[in-house]
């Protein structure tokens, strides 16, 4: 078996990263490719249960997910990892842990626009950050750093979500 890879998803919360990433893995899958996707919610209440929101919780959990994408990765599998990880220095730091194993890696930034991610709000934390009910919302009172050059931006509030995935899936396939 050969060298997987991963391919990271960053952007605000309902961004869109997780609905990209489950359909260029279906379409994956049935091209017959090994797939997994390590989706931040999920991972939040598996790998990175107990973890917080301060920088540090979040410096951790980037770093535990990174860890696993690049041992599913040196093992074959293309791993999608839609995960916020707001801070650059901690998506350089999962960059770098996969270059020195030899593993492929490419950033995307699902670049979606605060207004829209709010006006989608999948799960209802803008609503409950308006409402007073939610501190540390990323993209609107706790930080997000965008990517300075992502391998791919995909811009998710004037693509559909098919032409998005579209471009993941190119990126992925790609040599």
């Amino acid at each position: 078996m050969g060298v997987g890879r991963t391919v990271w998803l960053t952007g605000l919360p309902s961004s869109g990263k997780s609905t990209i990433a489950a359909a260029v893995a279906g379409r994956l899958r049935a091209d017959g490719w090994p797939v997994e996707v390590l989706d931040g919610d999920e991972m939040r209440r598996s790998l990175t249960a107990g973890l917080g929101f301060g920088r540090a919780d979040r410096e951790e959990n980037v770093r535990r997910i990174g860890w696993v994408a690049g041992l599913l990765a040196r093992n074959g599998i293309t791993v999608l990892v839609p995960v916020i990880a707001p801070y650059a220095a901690d998506r350089d730091k999962v960059r770098a842990a996969h270059q020195e194993r030899n593993v492929p890696f490419s950033e995307v930034f699902v670049a979606t626009p605060v207004d829209v991610c709010a006006r989608r709000d999948v799960k209802g934390l803008y609503a409950r950050q308006r409402a007073g009910e939610l501190t540390s919302l990323t993209g609107v009172d706790d930080p997000y750093e965008p990517p300075a050059h992502p391998d791919l931006r995909v811009p998710a509030d004037t693509q559909s979500v098919a032409e998005s995935v579209e471009a993941v899936y190119r990126l992925v396939v790609s040599p």
